[in-house]
């Protein structure tokens, strides 16, 4: 049977779609205080690599490298499957490489009914991030993301720049050391507690590194990118930039978004144009982001994405919350494993607009490969106009069959059983819809008549 997805995008994109201009968000750390809870983060440029999407092509969350490559008019699946690292460290290629398996990643993390609780992006990541939480639709952050690669870069090549991380010091000794520089450099990412990054002309880097060994920094790292980023010097492109988010329809997040400027959470559409535009000439307080995130209670960091990077940075920062990196398809197991605890009914496993169809409709999904068992006590409607099963979140639907012992299908989600999208002793794939559900509250059709796109 064939997967029943919204086309083009619209799966993790559903509200961004479907939601008037400042609706209010329904879940955000204020109502879950006190609660263990999962934020999902998403890594900027630096974090790409040659091949880093080839995990993913067998993946049914693949599908959006398609629909990106078609918002943005360029061939993005050759840059995550063949692009070599000297064309990856273009900030036009970078930030389209990374943002898009981002998206293809969180996709394939919702398909599994997990729901985060809060958003946060480094850098680029901003924009996953705030696709994620819908807060703009999908081709707009595709054509918002090149737009932004290709301003970077234009800026960068005007201005010749570079940044450097140094390790081993902390954001104001960073500082100090820029200052005594005395050249255009700046602290461009306050990424961890002893891990800042400086930018600037080369030159000017160059002095400031120096001097920071001299303050106590252990080591300089070069990064792999191709300008100045998060300082003035990215005047011009952040000029350019807000012409773009200025036509662009932003709505409040249904997540709450912590931005970089200020390492705080915002949820009003509103500000975003600003924010994202101040990001080119700001640094990234991410360390900051980092203490707000966890500050409410016990939280799961989840890295979207590809590298690892901010996993590491999380471990640093507060290492009493737990970190951990989905990169590839085999990590979802893991990722499911941490969240879901005590098993799929754990509150992560609970509806995700990303799962919807229509805004109204909920697809439950399989948890694993294997043969497919309806639940016999489960109740299907017929075309005679029976009504299905009246779901709550936890019933069984099913199991499915592989080489181990029967995998129970659970339903994250409550409301009338619409019907069946996986026959009896049908083999499924891992993420493939399995059960069709309508939100309370909307009338069920008759027979179990699958909705179309």
């Amino acid at each position: 049977m064939k997967p029943l997805l919204a086309g083009r995008g619209q799966r993790i994109t559903a509200c961004a779609r479907s939601l008037p201009p400042g609706h209010q968000h329904r879940h955000s750390r204020q109502h879950r205080q006190g609660d263990h809870v999962a934020v999902y983060t998403f890594p900027g440029q630096g974090s790409q690599r040659p091949g880093m999407g080839r995990a993913w092509v067998d993946h049914p969350s693949w599908e959006l490298v398609n629909d990106a490559s078609e918002a943005a008019g360029r061939d993005i699946g050759a840059l995550l499957l063949d692009a070599g690292a000297q064309e990856l460290t273009a900030t036009r290629n970078a930030q389209l490489a990374t943002f898009t398996l981002g998206l293809v990643i969180l996709d394939a993390i919702e398909r599994l009914g997990l729901e985060p609780s809060a958003f946060a992006g480094h850098s680029l990541g901003e924009y996953t991030a705030l696709v994620g939480a819908g807060a703009v639709a999908f081709e707009d952050a595709v054509r918002l993301v090149a737009e932004r690669g290709e301003a970077m870069q234009g800026a960068a090549e005007d201005q010749e720049g570079t940044m450097a991380a140094l390790l081993g010091i902390d954001a104001a000794g960073a500082d100090a050391a820029c200052r005594r520089a005395e050249g255009e450099v700046w602290v461009a990412n306050d990424n961890a507690p002893a891990q800042v990054v400086i930018a600037g002309t080369v030159e000017a880097v160059a002095r400031a590194s120096d001097l920071a060994r001299e303050m106590g920094a252990r080591k300089v790292l070069p990064m792999p990118v191709g300008g100045a980023f998060h300082t003035p010097l990215m005047a011009p492109a952040r000029d350019r930039l807000r012409k773009t988010l200025a036509s662009v329809t932003f709505r409040s997040p249904e997540v709450a978004v912590t931005a970089n400027v200020d390492a705080q959470a915002h949820l009003d559409a509103a500000e975003w144009p600003g924010l994202l535009s101040s990001q080119l000439c700001s640094p990234v307080r991410w360390r900051e982001t980092l203490l707000s995130l966890v500050a409410e209670g016990p939280t799961t960091l989840v890295e979207v994405g590809p590298g690892g990077v901010l996993t590491g940075l999380a471990r640093r920062t507060v290492p009493t919350s737990q970190a951990v990196s989905v990169a590839k398809p085999d990590d979802l197991d893991d990722l499911v494993g941490v969240l879901a605890g005590d098993g799929p009914l754990h509150a992560y496993a609970t509806s995700h607009h990303g799962e919807h169809l229509y805004v109204s409709e909920r697809v439950v999904l399989s948890p694993a490969v294997g043969i497919f068992e309806p639940d016999p006590a489960l109740a299907v409607p017929t075309h005679d106009g029976a009504p299905g099963a009246e779901v709550a979140v936890g019933d069984l639907i099913g199991t499915v069959t592989g080489t181990g012992q029967p995998v129970e299908v659970r339903s994250p989600f409550a409301g009338p059983l619409v019907g069946l999208l996986a026959l009896r002793g049908e083999r499924l794939t891992a993420g493939q819809p399995v059960a069709w559900l309508r939100a309370s509250g909307e009338p069920a059709p008759v027979g179990g008549a699958a909705p179309t796109a």
